[in-house]
């Protein structure tokens, strides 16, 4: 496939020979997400020399938490702050919407969801324009466990690229069928990350025939376990295992195994018998 203008117009510090960079922008709905789903992604992509931007819709100032003192907002965007920089993020554009929380009541005045989604779409495609983004990052249509502002982000997230043209779109996702198994185990021992059980994911996330990209971030997972670290007012808080306490605190040998690997799904195509591990080899 021909690269995309943007990246075939990018040259090495030398100024002559044609670099296959690129600019990827993900797109998140609170802080820590962009840790727990694409952190290793992140860093990956920034230490091979690609542009990474992160657009967060809100400062998750509804999340739960155990600590204390300053607004729970501030906290978090200081937090979003550290951990963008130990991911390698050239760029954090916080759209400020209010934390629209789990529901089932209505979306707050001022919250993501509340905000209308043409409204959305247009200031993230405006971004996307501005860094002639090559490809973005939204959640599945489930939004994952099914927060409703991560199904936002999917929703505003395609409409956005398809404004802006942006060739690219993945979706961050997980493989649905080893989480289930895992949080089932955990289960069993009275542990539920998150307050999930294996039962509320069973129609969550992606199924591993629906995967198309299998990222190894294996040799980046010091700065995806900084970044998880930073986000310290979400370990702990609620009468469950935070999952960033949880993931945060696996010893080394597990953490490769949990955390070496984030999945994502190409709109517009076909699982991959074999996921791709580039994550822009259809811009190549």
């Amino acid at each position: 496939m021909t690269p995309h203008p943007s990246a075939r117009a990018k040259r090495s510090h030398g100024g002559t020979t044609p670099t296959a960079t690129y600019t990827l922008v993900a797109f998140h709905a609170h802080p820590d997400d962009e840790a727990l789903f694409t952190g290793g992604t992140l860093a990956r992509c920034s230490a091979e020399g690609h542009r990474v931007v992160l657009v967060v819709a809100t400062a998750g100032d509804r999340g739960l938490t155990g600590g204390g003192g300053a607004d729970l907002g501030v906290t978090r965007r200081a937090e979003l702050a550290a951990a963008a920089a130990a991911l390698g993020v050239a760029r954090v554009v916080e759209l400020g919407y209010g934390d629209s929380g789990m529901g089932p009541e209505a979306a707050p005045a001022g919250s993501f969801c509340a905000a209308a989604p043409a409204e959305v779409a247009e200031r993230v495609a405006a971004v996307l324009a501005e860094e002639q983004a090559d490809a973005l990052t939204v959640y599945d249509p489930h939004g994952g466990y099914g927060h409703r502002d991560h199904v936002r982000v999917h929703q505003t997230g395609l409409a956005a690229a398809a404004a802006a043209g942006t060739p690219l779109v993945l979706e961050a996702t997980v493989a649905r069928e080893p989480l289930v198994r895992a949080v089932r185990l955990l289960n069993a021992v009275g542990v539920s990350p998150g307050g999930m059980t294996a039962a509320q994911l069973a129609g969550s996330y992606r199924g591993r025939a629906e995967i198309t990209h299998e990222i190894d971030v294996r040799p980046w997972l010091a700065a995806k376990r900084r970044a998880l670290a930073a986000h310290a007012s979400q370990a702990s808080g609620g009468a469950d295992v935070r999952t960033v306490a949880l993931l945060s605190r696996l010893p080394r040998p597990l953490a490769r195994r949990v955390l070496g690997r984030e999945w994502y799904v190409e709109v517009g195509r076909s699982g991959e018998r074999h996921p791709l591990d580039d994550l822009f080899a259809s811009l190549r």
